[in-house]
């Protein structure tokens, strides 16, 4: 993980707090050393949920299908465990002024069909993921490269209920900006200066895709065919609400290359009865535990236990449609809202100390995070302010005697009891009524999410795509991004962070995005809440359990026993 001088001193406290609460014995390395081997051919079994979508990787864009996704692609770079980029299928990636960028892939890799990886298998899959049409959830992930504007372009319509919609309307098919050279040769033009855009092409959605792909794209989400070190174990290995088998590439060459013989992701609802068949050896890994093991998995698991923080963070979101969140009254709201949260409390009662309370939007484990961002004051627990803040909104415009503010999560995700104390935070801060909204799966409530039908807050959680401060704030909350789900919009903060993507320097970009920082703070599209850690425990059965810079399992690196 890196850091910039001003935040290293805060990123290495939350890092020694974190691993002083219980990266254990097993820590994911200690057991391994000697049983390294394993046995290659064995199949291991792992926590997960139902993704939203077809597994497409532009349309990907949460943690269940994602962590499928990564399995089943290799892209042009990929990410050491520490974050940095490093080249995987691009041979070279090269630009003389950081706007036009000439990208050599290598030959020689091929499907799971046969099919050659070549530079159109990126060029199409590119063009494919941009154009508004395909409605395809990444799309804004090439933003940066010319004529986007032209492919990514929507209109307004009036709809049966007499309400006006947003339709895509693309000018152009393809982006201008990326061409073809040869089979080994892309050529990409930006719309301006970026240094630091080839960080991006290791995330999913700039995987390439064979030509079947793009024929019937919803027919070849349910069974993928990709090039990385897994592929589906047969049609229909996705069995749905259930599981997905995958199984190794023997033909994968990678650095993943797989030490196990497949990993079957089992579906659960809640942590909870994962939690208890990786106790019976009937599961073999979770990276999701039930928040009362926080206080015992150290000892349940003495040497099978993994604690690690990672790039990630948890957020509560609170719709721009929702009309108590509105206007001067709305913004004084949101931040009693911010102000009765007793996150540090929270995080040692709640998590035993395994989340560090947020003081930005981002996390410590990025380059240029800022624990001093002006306004970040709002985070810090005052509940008189708050009280008083609530009551200046109340004399703007009074909140319904008869509401009660709902806050959605999900029971798969282990998030009952922080919840549960956030809304007794609010009543017994704000006197108002508020209480949990439960989903059995994370899907369900993007689904509500994407078609903007909340009726309260929603708890939200960010695991970044690629080692940037720009990735927790562009996706999220930039106008029209893929993952700004609430719908957010502040021109002078759009404007700042292109301003910080066409910087010269990491160093002027990261400066960009930390007055960018200062907007939201004033204008509190959602309320930061801690920054994450992965916590894992595994089985009997299995050793070599590690995580990523982003906390993402290195599944393909366990070892069977």
């Amino acid at each position: 993980m890196r850091f910039s001088r001003t935040s290293k001193a805060l990123g290495m406290v939350a890092i020694a707090a974190l691993a002083l609460t219980g990266c254990g014995a097993g820590g994911g390395t200690s057991n391994g050393a000697s049983q390294a081997a394993g046995d290659p051919n064995k199949v291991i079994t792992a926590y997960s949920n139902e993704p939203q979508n077809p597994l497409m990787p532009a349309n990907t864009g949460e943690v269940y299908g994602g962590r499928v996704v990564e399995l089943l692609f290799e892209g042009l770079t990929s990410y050491d465990p520490s974050g940095k980029s490093v080249n995987a299928l691009a041979e070279s990636i090269e630009s003389p002024d950081g706007q036009n960028y000439t990208i050599k892939v290598k030959s020689g890799t091929k499907f799971t069909n046969g099919e050659a990886v070549t530079a159109k298998s990126f060029v199409d899959a590119w063009n494919f993921a941009a154009l508004s049409t395909n409605a395809q959830g990444n799309s804004s992930f090439f933003e940066s490269v010319e004529g986007y504007d032209a492919v990514s372009a929507t209109s307004k319509q009036m709809g049966a209920d007499g309400k006006e919609t947003e339709v895509p309307a693309p000018t152009a098919q393809t982006l201008s900006g990326l061409a073809l050279k040869d089979d080994s040769t892309i050529t990409v033009k930006l719309s301006q200066p970026e240094a630091d855009w080839p960080l991006r092409l290791g995330y999913s959605a700039f995987m390439p895709l064979p030509a079947d792909a793009l024929k019937d794209p919803k027919k070849y989400g349910e069974n993928p065919i990709g090039n990385g070190p897994y592929k589906m174990e047969k049609e229909g290995a996705w069995q749905h609400d259930s599981q997905i088998a995958l199984v190794k590439n023997a033909d994968y060459k990678g650095a993943r290359e797989a030490k196990n013989g497949g990993v079957t992701f089992k579906f659960y609802t809640d942590p909870a009865p994962a939690y208890t068949d990786i106790q019976a050896n009937n599961l073999d890994v979770t990276d999701v535990l039930p928040t009362n093991a926080l206080k015992t998995y150290t000892t349940d698991f003495p040497e099978n236990h993994l604690n690690k923080p990672y790039a990630g963070n948890s957020t509560l979101n609170i719709p721009g449609y929702l009309p108590e969140f509105q206007g001067e009254a709305g913004q004084l709201r949101r931040q009693a809202l911010s102000m009765a949260i007793n996150r540090d409390e929270i995080t040692k009662v709640i998590f035993s100390g395994t989340r560090i309370p947020a003081k930005d939007f981002t996390s410590p484990a990025v380059d240029g995070y800022n624990e001093n961002v002006a306004g970040s004051e709002v985070l810090k627990f005052d509940a008189a302010k708050a009280k008083d803040l609530w009551t200046k909104a109340d004399a703007i415009s009074p909140w319904p005697a008869d509401k009660t503010l709902q806050l959605a999560y999900n029971t798969d995700g282990g998030n009952k009891e922080w919840i549960d104390a956030v809304a007794n935070n609010f009543k017994n801060n704000l006197g108002i009524k508020a209480e949990g909204q439960p989903f059995a799966k994370f899907a369900e409530i993007l689904k509500l999410r994407t078609a903007k039908e909340l009726p309260g807050l929603t708890r939200a959680g960010w695991q970044a795509d690629y080692p940037s401060l720009y990735n927790f704030l562009g996706p999220l909350l930039k106008t029209g991004a893929s993952a700004n789900y609430e719908g957010y919009t502040n021109p002078e903060f759009d404007k700042l962070l292109n301003e910080g993507l066409g910087a010269k320097s990491t160093d002027d970009a990261n400066k960009k995005f930390t007055q960018a920082q200062e907007i939201l703070f004033k204008d509190l599209p959602n309320l930061p809440l801690w920054y994450s850690a992965r916590q894992a425990v595994w089985s009997q059965n299995v050793s070599n359990v590690d995580s990523g810079w982003n906390g993402v399992l290195q599944y393909w690196a366990i070892t069977a026993k």
